[in-house]
């Protein structure tokens, strides 16, 4: 079996690897960033002008 090459990164990419991404906050409880994050992405025509802001001010690059 070939190796698989990893997959290249794409713009407005660089704050989640992937869905999978899973964060435990300081309260202990665990939060599902990537998924966050996805959806973010994917509803981006739907969210307002400080929404956009707030993720552009994060570094997300397709926020900007």
């Amino acid at each position: 079996m070939a190796a698989r090459r990893p997959r290249p990164r794409t713009p407005g990419h660089r704050s989640c690897r992937g869905r999978a991404v899973v964060e435990r906050l300081p309260d202990g409880t665990e939060h599902r960033t990537g998924i966050w994050y996805a959806n973010q992405k994917a509803r981006r025509d739907k969210l307002d002008a400080n929404q956009l802001r707030a993720l552009a001010e994060l570094g997300v690059d397709w926020a900007s």
